[in-house]
């Protein structure tokens, strides 16, 4: 199965489990109002997803006379792609990282470290912002944060759900049973988790594979994300968790994760598969 139909097919699950979850809580009922929340939660995603990543990692857009080689960088490699030039931020962090953020490629912007730039050369930074940029080509921005508002829908389900088991609340049939609202409270925030993880787990491999692509050059791409893992490792960022899947390679700890719930694949996969690109050349 290719990772663009997992991914929708992912997207499938996390909608359904919303949904199953409104109902258990409301009946039909809920299941309406968990529809009508989701597509409102969905539309603020859409339109608010770029300015609040930006805002919450501490991102401040760069002009091309503050950093005319970045920007040279980006416009290059938006020209091979044919994608509108994304706008350019820097963030102010010692540890080299990157990601993308926007609701389309009209409306996109990218944004990367100053430890990044200090700690790859030309053809690595290339090969990193070719993989945003291929995030962008490919919208992940979009299918990442639906997921994520999703997500967190669910976990507001779960604490609806502790609540009213807490106090009681009606027995007639039109509202979901106590089993269902406890199966509510306990599965469903791990289960969408899990979702959410896998989701971003295989655009990631897609984006490095567009990237590669973009920036004709795999093997600087996986030199950059091995670079990027172990200067992360020794010193993770300051970053909020929800963010952690946008970024390139996972910013918050070097301890390793069980693979069900990590944000990012495993940093060995990812290499040996831009490698093998590499090969096909």
């Amino acid at each position: 199965m290719n990772n663009t139909v997992k991914t929708f097919m992912l997207m499938a699950a996390l909608t359904a489990l919303f949904m199953a979850g409104g109902k258990a809580l409301g009946g039909n009922s809920g299941l309406v109002m968990a529809l009508v929340m989701a597509l409102g939660l969905n539309f603020f995603s859409y339109w608010n997803s770029d300015k609040i990543a930006l805002r919450m990692n501490g991102a401040r857009e760069v002009s091309p006379g503050e950093a005319p080689e970045l920007h040279g960088i980006v416009e290059e490699l938006a020209r091979r792609a044919a994608l509108p030039k994304p706008r350019v931020y820097i963030i102010d962090s010692q540890t080299p990282n990157a990601f993308a953020t926007g609701r389309n490629p009209e409306h996109a912007a990218v944004a990367v470290t100053s430890g990044l730039l200090n700690l790859l050369d030309r053809g690595e930074i290339a090969g990193v912002l070719a993989h945003e940029l291929g995030h962008i080509k490919n919208r992940d921005i979009l299918i990442s944060s639906v997921a994520a508002v999703m997500a967190g829908a669910i976990g507001y389900l779960a604490s609806m759900a502790q609540w009213g088991m807490m106090f009681g609340g009606g027995r007639d049939d039109d509202r979901g049973s106590g089993m269902g609202a406890l199966i509510m409270m306990i599965v469903a925030p791990l289960a969408a988790t899990i979702i959410q993880m896998a989701i971003s787990r295989s655009r990631e491999y897609l984006a490095d594979r567009a990237g590669a692509e973009i920036s004709g050059s795999p093997e600087s791409l996986a030199g950059a994300l091995e670079k990027l893992q172990n200067y992360n490792r020794r010193a993770p960022m300051d970053v909020n968790p929800a963010s952690a899947q946008m970024y390139i390679v996972n910013p918050l700890s070097g301890k390793a994760l069980a693979s069900l719930f990590s944000t990012h694949p495993p940093m060995e996969e990812r290499v040996r598969r831009l490698l093998a690109l590499r090969r096909e050349r």
